[in-house]
């Protein structure tokens, strides 16, 4: 072991691959100072508390000091959090972190009253306000986000009530945390070379890639053994949590818990339905790519836990992070100069933690708050997958900082609804630009695999949850008990529609419904799916130079949260209430799935 490759300490990192906090910070003492007076000031919060009748200066001075310690303590928040994930293991930071956390409560409880408040005052005192003082104008969106929700608000009294039972109405989800990732143990099992593996979910995952069949079905099936066991425990969890979601609908006067779910955001519910509709439509195509990894994997038989090993093998080309960079830079020249001078900038100005170090949190992420540089966290490797996390996180980081430029504070962050836009959209334009560029077949389907690959995850599998996740939800609000055999029943019929007649039926995929988080997360998955199809159409337009596409584009950009997500699409180009967006999405998925088709047939 003692030649083995062991990660660097944080402290012998070049400085130019790490991210420069100093600019957040100049040190934790000048942490240390924001933290103290912010805590005096949220002293302060009380004296506005039961003001906003007493006037439009009053009425205006509260809205200033909510945004004013919300964008304080986002502030400290980003960097403690940044500081703790570049070395977990530093108790320096794991206490900042503590504390930036805490504090961070401390406001949200300070200021709890200012909703309630605002939706307790009638219509024409709060627009008289408006009327009255010209300076309140800016905040008229943020005001009517609020009052929208004014119907479905009930009594002090009653939502008294509600606030105090929340830890009830989250137990069942709770309950299936604790369960799923703490109280099951799943077997030992063995490797391609007799090694004994302790099975978990981290694993799992690694081992449904594996390229030795035998040891995929081990996994498999030990898996869903444990949850075999479970399953009438987890039937009761997640039915539980969709009564929590259907009973607080109907107190709040919403027609469905989907209704009430897509209501923050003013998503018509139709979007949702023509997602399910589009994508059923086209099942044909995820069921023939499906049958072309079959034929690949020359299998007789595709069982489910075929469907995560790689078909086409590694990629024969990898970048180093300078190659990366250059790579990046040439692939999002569509995007114009306004949008690389963003890239260059977070390149050049240290916006980036590059390499992998001792204690370094895993993965890839953006992260900032209106006043700091949009950060990004990398654990960079060479390869083509990490170029793409590297263009996918940029995406990600040039929307925050168009959006924190162009918007003031009060809107300048953007929905779940909105965000993967942006970062799946550069992607496409990247994949786009390898097929351009890269004339080696076996480069080409690879890269042609990892975008197919990406939709079937993303758009099939999403939307297949989405399916999933309304269905119970109707059938408890029609009375229909959610027993573990119900729900095993369906979700088998389900998986067999989806992935079509190549597929083994595996009694095991019956149980898929008990492992899913994302089913506690009400109805959050169907965002994934409508995301990526909006990004595959928007790189289209900027890619086919439509008129107007980029301008159009870069409008979503720098929109924030100033509209509601749809109307926002809508001026970046696309429509999300109408199903043309999704259909243009699986025009492209076809094309590169007879393109892979024609390579490995040449490719042999």
């Amino acid at each position: 072991m003692s030649g083995a490759k062991q990660l660097p300490e944080r402290s012998t990192l070049p400085i130019e691959m790490t991210w420069d906090l100093t600019k957040v910070f100049k040190d934790d003492q000048a942490f240390d100072d924001a933290y103290q007076v912010l805590t005096k000031e949220l002293q302060e919060v009380e004296k506005y508390k039961g003001t906003l009748d007493q006037g439009s200066t009053a009425f205006f001075n509260s809205i200033e000091m909510l945004l004013n310690v919300y964008r304080q303590i986002e502030v400290i928040y980003v960097y403690a959090h940044l500081k703790n994930d570049q070395d977990t293991a530093n108790a320096t930071y794991q206490a900042l972190y503590a504390r930036a956390s805490s504090l961070f409560a401390q406001v949200s409880e300070a200021v709890a009253w200012f909703e309630p408040e605002l939706l307790s005052l009638n219509d024409d005192l709060i627009w008289g306000y408006f009327a009255e003082k010209p300076e309140l104008e800016i905040y008229r969106h943020f005001v009517e986000n609020i009052l929208n929700e004014r119907p479905h608000i009930l009594s002090a009294e009653q939502e008294a009530l509600l606030a105090g039972a929340s830890e009830i109405f989250g137990a069942s989800s709770d309950t299936f945390s604790i369960l799923n990732n703490a109280d099951l143990k799943f077997p030992v099992i063995e490797d391609e070379n007799g090694e004994k593996i302790q099975l978990t979910h981290g694993v799992y995952g690694q081992l449904m890639e594996n390229i030795d069949r035998d040891v995929r079905e081990k996994a498999f099936k030990a898996l869903y053994s444990v949850y075999d066991q479970f399953q009438n425990t987890f039937a009761q969890t997640l039915s539980s949590h969709v009564k929590a979601h259907n009973y607080k609908a109907k107190v709040r006067n919403y027609p469905s818990a989907r209704a009430a779910a897509l209501s923050s955001n003013h998503i018509p519910e139709s979007v949702y339905d023509t997602l399910l509709d589009v994508v059923n439509k086209h099942l044909p195509l995820l069921h023939r790519y499906v049958a072309l990894r079959k034929r690949l994997l020359n299998l007789e038989e595709l069982h489910m836990y075929d469907m995560y090993t790689p078909i086409l093998g590694e990629a024969s080309i990898k970048y180093s992070y300078e190659e990366a960079k250059e790579k990046a830079l040439t692939a999002l020249k569509p995007m114009g100069e306004e949008y690389l001078t963003v890239v260059k900038t977070a390149f050049n100005d240290r916006w980036i933690d590059v390499i992998e170090n001792q204690g370094k949190r895993s993965g890839a992420y953006s992260s900032g708050a209106y006043d700091t540089a949009p950060y990004i966290l990398m654990n960079w490797h060479d390869s083509l997958d990490q170029l793409y996390t590297l263009v996918h996180e940029m995406g990600h980081s040039v929307h925050s900082y168009f959006t924190r430029n162009n918007q003031p504070y009060v809107y300048g962050d953007y929905s779940i609804f909105l965000a993967e836009i942006a970062s799946t959209t550069n992607e496409n334009i990247l994949t786009e630009h390898l097929l351009e560029t890269e004339t080696d077949p076996r480069i080409r389907a690879y890269v042609l695999n990892h975008y197919l690959d990406g939709f079937k995850g993303t758009i099939f599998r999403q939307t297949q949850f989405a399916e999933f996740e309304h269905f119970i939800h109707t059938e408890d609000a029609k009375g229909t008990p959610l027993t573990s055999e119900y729900l095993s029943e369906y979700y088998e019929q389900l998986n067999a529609k989806f992935y079509g007649p190549d597929v083994v039926k595996d009694p095991e995929i019956m149980l898929e419904w008990t492992r899913i988080p994302h089913f506690y997360y009400n109805y959050y998955v169907y965002q994934y799916a409508t995301g990526f199809s909006a990004a595959s159409a928007l790189a289209n337009k900027i890619l086919g130079e439509e008129p107007r596409a980029l301008e159009n584009y870069l409008t979503y950009l720098k929109s924030g949260s100033s509209d509601y997500p749809i109307e926002v699409m809508k001026k970046a180009g696309v429509d999300m209430t109408k199903p043309q967006y999704i259909e243009d999405a699986m025009k492209v998925f076809e094309a590169r799935l007879n393109e892979l088709e024609k390579l490995v047939e040449s490719i042999g």
